[in-house]
């Protein structure tokens, strides 16, 4: 059975020093939700709390109405998969996927079933008499998922479990752990630093920095409308440019290089200095555009080619993404002409902290 979790003004420090401060999360039964983040913000930490490997200095967890934070790890029910598969060596690929089930005293015959139900659903029933060390990377991930479903957990908690896989296996794994994942219909906690693969696999992300969640949502809503700069930063790439926002009557503009762009979505009519989000998809060509810029250079990268692009007026280059051209790439000291596609950009206060664009 799947379980919601509610996480309560979570308290994790070492010492005097806090890692995780009044933090509060509710995770949906069913839901594949992703802890995303840079090295040390605290979400493997999070994580091994949910999980019981860490202590708890303060706040409460819950699965569904129940709390957690006395339970032994043991009886939490819980599926793990750790970064370094962590599968026996000693043990053939069937017995380290039934491992749970005999630790648990399962009869045979069940775990038999059990076992060779997960190792179809996993793609691993031919190498089900292998030892580890005769599968590759990828294998041997597919093993340890194996292992921590077949025992039916209630929550099924992933740390970084592709990160020693190479980038095309990466690929194949997390479609694969998506397409498991919702196969099952188990709740799963995954944590990663690769935004890209949060995006690949999640039903929402919560994005941490610092031992705090900056922004919870689907990664629709983290790419399009980020909640501060931090996020906008961290979810893909984008352009960072300092700007004003003005007004003529109840027209909005934002200054970008020499040129007053107007913009519609902006939530506030104070005249201030702000920071602009412009993602490098959003700038486009065109004849007629006010921005005025020069290549400096060119990326080709087979669907797309990539610009640096000076801006008149600014003393910073941008980067422009643009569908490769079936005849040649613009060459670099062309003068170009840009638009924004400004109901796709970000506005910021100029500290970074807050979002000043309608949702």
């Amino acid at each position: 059975m799947s379980v919601k979790i509610k996480i309560q003004h979570a308290l994790k420090k070492y010492g005097d020093h806090i890692v995780i401060k009044d933090l509060n999360l509710d995770i949906k039964e069913g839901e594949f939700f992703t802890l995303l983040g840079p090295s040390g913000c605290g979400k493997t930490t999070l994580l091994r709390m949910i999980a019981g490997f860490n202590s708890i200095e303060g706040g409460d967890f819950y699965f569904n109405e129940k709390r957690i934070n006395d339970v032994d790890p043991g009886s939490r029910n819980i599926g793990m998969v750790f970064q370094n598969y962590a599968i026996f060596p000693h043990l053939s690929v069937k017995d380290n996927v039934a491992f749970g089930l005999t630790n648990r005293k399962i009869d045979q015959d069940t775990r038999n079933k059990k076992t060779d139900e997960f190792l179809k659903l996993m793609q691993i029933d031919e190498f089900k008499n292998r030892m580890p060390d005769k599968l590759s990377g990828g294998q041997q991930q597919r093993v340890a998922l194996a292992r921590a479903l077949v025992i039916q957990p209630d929550v099924l908690l992933m740390d970084e479990p592709l990160s020693n896989l190479d980038a095309k296996l990466r690929i194949e794994m997390r479609s694969v752990i998506k397409e498991i994942q919702h196969q099952v219909g188990i709740t799963s906690v995954y944590v990663t630093h690769d935004q890209e693969e949060a995006m690949a696999i999640s039903d929402r992300i919560a994005v941490m920095n610092k031992g705090s969640i900056q922004q919870i949502g689907s990664p629709k809503m983290l790419y399009q409308r980020p909640t501060n700069l931090f996020v906008a930063t961290f979810i893909g790439y984008t352009n960072i440019l300092k700007s004003t926002l003005d007004f003529k009557g109840d027209q909005c503009f934002i200054k970008i290089g020499n040129a007053l762009i107007p913009i519609k979505n902006i939530k506030t009519k104070e005249k201030q200095n702000v920071l602009v989000s412009i993602r490098p998809e959003e700038f486009y060509l065109s004849d007629n555009g006010c921005i005025e810029g020069i290549i400096e250079s060119s990326i080709f990268l087979g669907l797309n080619t990539h610009y640096k692009v000076h801006l008149n007026g600014l003393d910073q280059s941008i980067e422009l993404i643009q569908e490769s051209s079936i005849d040649n790439i613009i060459p670099d000291g062309t003068k170009i002409n840009l638009n924004i596609k400004t109901d796709k950009i970000n506005v910021f206060t100029a500290d970074g902290e807050q979002s000043l664009t309608k949702d």
